[in-house]
């Protein structure tokens, strides 16, 4: 299973991540079927946003009603790691809906791409579509 996604996309998440630091940045990924076709930023609510990422409910909220008028899809949701790598953390793993959305996360300079499965997260590769 592969994400796609053009290197804009890829640099505007490495620019959230950098910008947000020493906080957590965090946000939406739409598109569809499997390519990502827009990175939407979100305000990171958590008490704690050096630490945990929490994205604002109603960004959400909006994300999906424009779904459901013909707006692009919530394929999956972003955040960054400002002194980690860019693979899911245990608190990550407890919170994940594990409903089958992609993750990225920024994190070292890179961005890791994730499966949020029921059974945890899955690794999953990406491709460049320039």
């Amino acid at each position: 299973m592969q994400v796609e996604l053009s290197s804009a996309l890829i640099e505007s998440l490495l620019a959230k991540a950098a910008a947000a630091h020493p906080r957590e940045c965090c946000g939406l990924l739409l598109g569809e079927g499997e390519r990502i076709k827009q990175v939407v930023p979100a305000p990171n609510v958590h008490p704690h946003p050096e630490r945990h990422f929490e994205i604002d409910p109603q960004a959400l909220i909006d994300a999906h009603r424009a779904e459901r008028t013909g707006g692009a899809k919530v394929i999956g949701y972003y955040h960054s790691h400002p002194s980690g790598p860019p693979e899911p953390s245990a608190t990550d793993s407890a919170m994940a809906a594990h409903d089958g959305r992609v993750w990225a996360i920024v994190g070292e300079g890179r961005v890791g791409w994730w499966r949020d499965e029921p059974d945890g997260f899955e690794p999953i590769d990406f491709r460049n579509a320039d």
